[in-house]
């Protein structure tokens, strides 16, 4: 038709690129304390709004506001604060390491430490993730030992996974931490089966599913969001958005939709965004929804809202897309230094304490680091054997296997 217009393309772009000042002028941040907090048996129609405000609860003064702010006692608190730090302590010791060689690839958490260590406490013994590479908060607020989580990072002797793995790609079934899968989205699935199973079994136990906002585009997404609402399943989807993918911001996969938990409504699942900066807010959420799964009552949809500050991984270079000064202009702020703040505010927590407890978290993570280093690193020390490839495959090896293994010399 002569009188058409060329047809064109809507092209996402972030508020700011490389050089340019960073603007989150179109990022709404709602009042701490704002939101309502619905019953734990209210039905997805009479929480549609959740999935469009977010849940804030640690407001500039450090006080803790709002129906949400009841979950945690001064000492869970204090324990959360030094999770967080020790994450933070870990993520610097192992990024230095990966660039000395001892390891070949490492991912921090710098920025999103709130998110996987407070939702750690709001489970239960038995409880299973299914994490992706940035939640081993999950790992450290539930105990599991510094050296074993460098040992498979290093790939060396005593490594619990015997060098299976891609490091970082930690795996725990006593510490409810399932295998990491390089081939994002799958995990999202597989927590939804596995908490079908448990129904399933008449357990009491429930998974809780991770991932990230630019896999929320594969279609492992949505087929744990059909199998979650059609059987009603006991899981927690919890999905990350830090803004930005290995390289494309999060306005790629989000599409054209207003959120990320907005997505749950067309499943019927309910769905709340939350303050990820905010380990307050993480845990009453994350407590609310385990709380809903528990009593049968089925999944939640939780968006994580927070920003990735460091690199997507040792083999990125952020600046090449973003503004360096994006995390400090970041509206959500730094969730050490707001949970700091809120302890500071209560009279239970002082920077001469602060300072103290970070010098005792660095040298129990320097002490954990020497131990895992004299047993090997990628360029030194002792590795798993050859013969641990064969183990663990069969209950009983069959004779082909046996004989390769002869063949190798084992």
């Amino acid at each position: 038709m002569p009188d058409s217009k060329p047809l064109s393309l809507r092209i996402p772009e972030p508020g700011c690129r490389p050089g340019d000042q960073p603007d989150f002028s179109d990022f709404v941040v709602p009042r701490a304390g704002e939101a309502r907090r619905p019953d734990t048996d209210a039905s997805p129609e009479d929480m549609r709004d959740m999935a469009f405000s977010i849940i804030r609860v640690i407001n500039k003064k450090g006080e803790a506001v709002g129906p949400w702010a009841d979950t945690l006692s001064v000492e869970n608190l204090r324990d959360g604060l030094r999770h967080m730090l020790t994450l933070r302590a870990f993520d610097e010791r192992m990024l230095k390491a990966q660039r000395q060689g001892k390891t070949s690839f490492y991912m921090q958490h710098l920025g999103e430490e709130a998110v996987a260590c407070a939702f750690r406490m709001a489970l239960e013994e038995g409880d299973m993730n299914f994490p992706t590479y940035r939640q081993a908060g999950l790992l450290i607020a539930g105990g599991y030992p510094l050296v074993d989580m460098m040992n498979q990072i290093y790939s060396n002797a005593e490594d619990p996974l015997k060098g299976r793995q891609l490091p970082i790609m930690y795996s725990s079934r006593e510490h409810g931490f399932f295998t990491i899968s390089g081939n994002l989205g799958t995990q999202f699935i597989q927590a939804v089966g596995w908490g079908m199973a448990s129904a399933i079994a008449g357990d009491t136990r429930i998974a809780s599913a991770w991932i990230g906002d630019g896999a929320t585009s594969e279609s492992d997404f949505y087929a744990a969001m059909v199998f979650a609402s059609t059987y009603n399943a006991p899981v927690i989807l919890n999905i990350v958005n830090n803004q930005w993918a290995i390289s494309t911001f999060q306005g790629f996969a989000r599409g054209n939709a207003v959120t990320f938990a907005e997505r749950g409504h067309g499943f019927g699942i309910p769905s709340l965004r939350v303050d990820g900066n905010d380990y307050l807010a993480v845990h009453a959420v994350a407590k609310w929804a385990a709380d809903r799964a528990r009593a049968g009552l089925g999944p939640t949809l939780i968006e994580h809202v927070t920003y990735r500050a460091g690199g997507h991984s040792t083999s990125d270079d952020p600046s090449a897309y973003r503004s360096k000064d994006e995390f400090s202009a970041w509206p959500l702020g730094d969730p050490i230094d707001r949970l700091k703040r809120h302890l500071i505010t209560l009279g239970e927590w002082s920077e001469e304490r602060h300072t103290q407890a970070l010098a005792e978290i660095t040298e129990t993570v320097r002490t954990a680091q020497k131990k895992a280093e004299a047993i090997g690193t990628l360029i030194s020390g002792s590795h798993p054997s050859p013969r641990s490839m064969f183990d663990d495959v069969y209950a009983e090896m069959p004779p082909h296997l046996v004989a390769q293994r002869q063949a190798g010399g084992y």
